[in-house]
């Protein structure tokens, strides 16, 4: 993985996460250029089937400042570019489980092009979330103790 553009960190909080997959994106030119300047929000995103493709719904990267009348829609719906047997993967899980895909990270891979990390998610439950807050919490006191007592 190369430099690091955008990270849902609150993905793991809200979702059970398994198996993930890389995939590109289907970017305007004044879209690439934003991202270059490093700006882009993936938090409330997420890819969804339609037809026989997945498509990156509510993902924002926004309008790019030189980019006068020929700028994107920074919420647009943005082509996913994945194996036909990925995607048929992928689609079959969000179907048959009821999972959703979730985009983890957005970066430049080694030869500077855009991709997306997306992972198969089970939502969790509040009690779910609760039990990985008390986890956290506990591997952080262990942590403390053992420098204290060592």
């Amino acid at each position: 993985m190369g430099k690091l553009i955008a990270e849902n960190r609150r993905a793991r909080y809200d979702y059970f996460l398994d198996d993930a997959v890389e995939c590109g994106i289907a970017l305007t030119g004044t879209e690439v250029k934003s991202l270059r300047t490093g700006r882009a929000n993936i938090a409330e995103s997420y890819a969804a089937v339609e037809g026989d493709e997945i498509v990156l719904i509510n993902a924002d990267i926004p309008p790019y400042a030189g980019g006068n009348r020929f700028n994107h829609e920074p919420r647009r719906p943005r082509k996913l570019l994945l194996h036909r047997k990925q995607i048929d993967k992928l689609s079959a899980a969000v179907q048959r489980d009821g999972q959703t895909l979730i985009p983890t990270k957005l970066y430049w891979n080694d030869k500077g092009l855009a991709k997306l990390e997306i992972a198969v998610a089970k939502g969790k439950k509040l009690h779910d979330k609760r039990a990985t807050e008390a986890d956290r919490d506990w591997k952080r006191e262990q942590g403390r103790l053992m420098r204290d007592k060592g």
